[in-house]
């Protein structure tokens, strides 16, 4: 058997989102296509990084730099993975494309288009690949949602998903140095939240693959609390379907804990269920036709006799009775 590859992976910051993001990269697999290894981690302090090392790579020891620069510049590091608030997202997604390190960036991806454009001209001109890690264009769930909704069609026309992403940060109680506070750093519901929601939407009103996708138009509105948005909500259409998407997001209030989205077709709608619109856990179909007959067709009537005969012969050889028995 030929040995598996290994993926040497410099990783930018130690914050939550890397933690999230390195347990799972670790996590051992029965069928490993690949031996994912944390090579090196950048952080603003050396004794952060030694700690982060030792609670989430217990497999590898990383060298720990105190700076990201020395992350690019490590020959050992094969690909870099960036989880820093999005305000830094585009100068450290610069700084690595300079060196030649491809990239797996987290959302989003940067504060704005012309943000991401640069970034993304930047890769093309030095030929790095650079990737955007939203989680959900990824996940089987997600890809087999999708195939009931366009392929199989079982809730027929698709024409409206309903989606919402809702926390409660307490914008209020914040320092004004805090990311869910300053809008330099890209504060707000939109960006942390709502781009899960919108995803939600754009996944399941459009069949198309992501490069073949159509523009909706747009009609939004965002309330603001000392200074930060901390509510939008926004009506998608897509012109050539008439498909409409509503999509919301929060920092003000809980969300409920058990629902992430509803998709509305002609013949049903399809319920997906999770604790929050980034971590979906299985979804529900309700077909408005489903068969009102007398039987199940998984588990048919034949079914239950033939299982029931089955154990009366097991009985029977076995030697049980029961009162009932003839």
């Amino acid at each position: 058997m030929s040995e598996v590859p290994s993926i040497r992976w410099g990783i930018i910051t130690t914050g939550l989102i890397s933690s999230w993001f390195v347990e799972d990269l670790v996590l051992p697999r029965s069928d490993p296509k690949v031996k994912h290894i944390v090579q090196a981690i950048g952080t603003s302090a050396i004794e952060k990084g030694q700690q982060f090392a030792e609670k989430y790579c217990p497999q590898s020891t990383p060298t720990i730099y105190a700076s990201y620069e020395e992350v690019y510049n490590d020959p050992n590091v094969d690909v870099v993975y960036i989880g820093t608030p999005h305000s830094f997202h585009k100068q450290n997604c610069l700084d690595a494309i300079r060196a030649g390190k491809p990239i797996l960036c987290e959302k989003a991806f940067t504060l704005n288009a012309a943000e991401a454009a640069e970034v993304l001209a930047a890769a093309a001109e030095k030929n790095v690949y650079v990737h955007e890690a939203m989680w959900l264009r990824h996940r089987p769930l997600v890809h087999e949602l999708r195939r009931l909704l366009f392929e199989e069609k079982v809730i027929g026309d698709v024409f409206r998903t309903v989606v919402d992403f809702a926390l409660d940060v307490d914008i209020p109680s914040l320092p004004p140095t805090s990311r869910y506070r300053d809008p330099a750093l890209g504060a707000g519901s939109l960006l942390d939240l709502g781009v899960y929601a919108l995803t939600w939407a754009m996944l399941t009103l459009d069949p198309g693959s992501p490069a073949a996708s159509e523009r909706p138009q747009i009609l939004a509105s965002q309330t603001h609390l000392h200074g930060v948005e901390v509510t939008t909500g926004v009506l998608l259409t897509y012109p050539s379907s008439g498909r409409q998407g509503i999509v919301s997001s929060t920092t003000m209030m809980p969300g409920d804990p058990s629902h992430v989205a509803r998709i509305q077709g002609t013949q049903g709608y399809i319920d997906v269920e999770g604790p929050a619109a980034s971590m979906p856990l299985s979804f529900t179909v309700y077909q408005k036709n489903a068969p009102n007959g007398t039987q199940n067709e998984f588990m048919p009537w034949s079914e239950t006799l033939r299982v029931m005969e089955i154990m009366d012969e097991i009985r029977r050889q076995g030697g049980t009775r029961y009162p009932v028995d003839v």
